[in-house]
This record gives C-alpha cells, structure tokens and sequence, in this order.
C-alpha cells in the first residue's frame, strides 16, 4: 500500500479578501503528508466561467458556501479515498466525471478547484518537489513579470473612466525583484501627485480610484510618475475595458463616455490610443462572444497583446476558436474560470503552443493562497496580474515569487 494514497479530503467555509465565503481544502495522505488550498470568491465574472455553489438564502446575502463545503466533504472525499494523490490527472477527471456538467455546476467550480489545488500542494511535498517544479518539471524557472493595475475605472470607481483597469505593463524587466522595486517608486509618484490634486483619494483592490474624468488623464498621470520615477523606456502602458460590462445587447453599440459606439469606431478608438500613448496590452476590448472584432483589432495593432480574459474563460475549446480566428494573441489564465488545475495547465499550455502569451491572474475575492504564483512559473507564463503589494492577499503572491526567485538563483 503506497503512503502516498489519500486518506482524508476536508473542507470549509473561509473568508476571501472581500469578506466574502469561499472554499478551502486540506488533503491529508496515508504517510501524514498534509497539504491547504483555498480557492478565490470571483465578484466579477464571464457567461462562460464554470459555476461557483453558493448556497441561496439569507445567510451572507445568499452567498455562502456551504453546500459546496458538503460536497466537497461527502461526494468528492468519498470518490478519492485510496486514490494516489500524485495522479493529478485522474484526479480531476474523476472529479469532473462525479459533476457531469460542462461549467461544473453541480458540485459547484469552488468545491472541484478547491480539491483539485490541495491535491497538487499535497502530492509535491510527497514527492520533495516546490510547487512550480512539481507543476512545471525541473526546468521551470522563468518568473513572470508583473502586470499590475494603478488606477481603478469603470464600475469600481466614482469617475468618468469607462475601463476597469488602467495598467502598468513591466515590458522592459527580466529581473521580478526589479520590476518590484519599479513598481513601488512609480506608485509613490502617482500618489503623490494625485494627492495634491485631488482632496480625497479612495483605493480599489489596492489601485487608485480617483474621480478622473478622461482615459487621457489617467494614462498622462501615470506617465508622468513613471518619468518621474526614471522607467520611462521599461514600463509601458496596459488597459482591461472589460468590454461585456459596455456592451448594450439590445442597441449592439459599447456605450462609452456617453457615447453610443459601434464595434468599428470602438476599435478605431483603440488603434488610436496605441498610436498616442504606449500602450502595449489591451485586454478584453470587446464583449465575450465577439471573436470577430477581436481578430481585426490583433490585426490592426501588430506588436500589441490583446488578451482574452471573458472572451476565452481559460477553456481549451474556447482559445481553440481564437486560435483559428486569429483573435487575441494572449490569454489571461484564471484558475477558477475552469475550475481544476488540469484543465488550467491544458489551457495555459495550449495558448503557448499557439504563440500566444500567458498572464496568469489574480481575482478581486482573492485569498492569501499562493498557488497562482507557482502555476505561473510551472507553466512558463510571461506575466502575473497581481495588482500592487499593499494587500495582503496580493503581497503573499509578490513575496512568494521573491522567495522563487532567490531559489532558483541559487540553483542556478
């Protein structure tokens, strides 16, 4: 009988950083080998995501997880007693099998996921592997950069922003720990500015939010703090628009600044903020299920990542379809959008094979669980959307790159 056999799958209703419940799991095998994963509560999410359980009612305004703690405790632990915690991929499918459902909604994505990163935790500490090793083979070490919002638009702000994040892209860094230091100095500089213009400055998810009332604002004041921090030639400019959160169904227009545009004349737009700023990401420029205006959009600005993060839902048979069609040329890798590591790992596999760059991401119901960070070197992801260090469930995700870093330096 082997010790590295599951012997016990416990869950439990945590807290995320929004204060909302989410799922964590620690799997326990034969030999003692005891591994916690805790998975992220989305507040924002694609059609396409595989469904979190929540519970209904009036406890924590409907949102608990109970029922998906229940499953994971009953359904799930039952199923994987006895199995060999080092077999991820049976593992999952099996877990997948017990759902039955193409978005999970049985189980419930936060019960599968939950299981599915403890799973992973517990089997690379059996096998005296870190994570990212585990994950990736002995050969991962390449640290992603940070890709990180500043400021905060859209519906997470009370300004005339129409796009959710206005970013800063670390195109022009090798070294994390730099890029790091970059990031903080360029931080300083904006809040100081904004600061002096602005009587009251609020925070979302740790980026601005202050009442600016243009794109063009925004992206001239984080300029002008990267100058003044000295990064001008190696941090340029990123935008998420979160397109399906503009998109009018009934009218078929994106409405924006108050105006009604069309898909054209919205990418129009775009073509010509690239030509105005540096801008070198745009992520979701359009609502989820246009792959078409994607493709013009990837074809207009060559050199430019557009990313898909609702358009593809870190599915396999969804960047598949951009693949073909030329839409997007990165993909923004959320764990819980599919809801198992196998099928993150296919997913972020698959878009590198196809030239496609990975950014693996943080959501805004985040924990202080790591995983992301070691997923992200396993898999060779070129960038990490992590946000600023000054929360603590992001400042976990910076230090544990950091701790990445020196040990894979130290092994050369």
């Amino acid at each position: 009988m082997s010790v590295h056999q599951i012997e016990k799958i416990e869950a439990r209703e945590v807290l995320s950083a929004v204060g909302r419940p989410t799922v964590q799991v620690t799997v326990t095998t034969k030999s003692g080998i005891r591994a916690t994963s805790s998975v992220p509560s989305g507040t924002s999410k694609g059609k396409y995501e595989a469904k979190e359980l929540v519970d209904g009612g009036d406890r924590f305004r409907g949102l608990g997880v109970r029922k998906a703690v229940e499953n994971v405790n009953t359904t799930i632990a039952r199923a994987l007693a006895g199995v060999e915690v080092v077999r991820q991929r049976e593992i999952d499918a099996a877990m997948l099998a017990l759902d039955g459902t193409e978005d999970k909604r049985n189980l419930g994505g936060n019960a599968i996921l939950a299981v599915s990163l403890a799973v992973a935790r517990a089997a690379a500490r059996c096998v005296e592997l870190p994570l990212y090793r585990y994950i990736g083979g002995l050969g991962a070490k390449r640290l992603p950069m940070p890709l990180s919002t500043i400021i905060a638009g859209g519906r997470h702000a009370a300004s005339n922003l129409a796009f959710e994040d206005y970013m800063l892209v670390f195109s022009g860094f090798n070294v994390f720990s730099q890029a790091v230091e970059a990031l903080m100095e360029v931080r300083y500089h904006l809040e100081k500015n904004l600061k002096k213009r602005f009587e009251y400055l609020s925070e979302k998810g740790g980026a601005f939010a202050p009442p600016i009332q243009s794109d063009d604002e925004a992206l001239e004041l984080i300029l002008e703090a990267v100058e003044k921090a000295g990064y001008s030639k190696k941090i340029t400019l990123g935008l998420d628009v979160v397109g399906s959160d503009l998109f009018d169904d009934e009218k078929k227009c994106y409405n924006i600044h108050g105006k009604s545009l069309t898909a054209e004349e919205l990418l129009a737009y775009f073509v010509n903020l690239t030509k105005t700023y540096p801008v070198t990401l745009v992520e979701d420029p359009f609502h989820e299920d246009d792959f078409e205006s994607f493709a013009k959009l990837t074809a207009a600005v060559p050199g430019i990542l557009i990313v898909g993060d609702d358009l593809f839902t870190t599915n396999a048979k969804r960047i598949q379809k951009g693949v073909e069609m030329k839409a997007g040329n990165a993909l923004l890798l959320k764990v819980n959008q599919i809801g198992s590591l196998t099928e993150s790992v296919d997913a972020g596999l698959l878009a590198l094979r196809n030239d496609y760059e990975v950014i693996v991401s943080v959501r805004s119901g985040d924990t202080v669980d790591d995983f992301i960070t070691d997923l992200a070197v396993g898999i060779g992801a070129g960038y990490i959307k992590l946000g600023s260090p000054v929360r603590g469930e992001r400042s976990a995700k910076f230090n544990r790159l950091l701790e990445i870093e020196a040990e894979t330096a130290t092994a050369g």
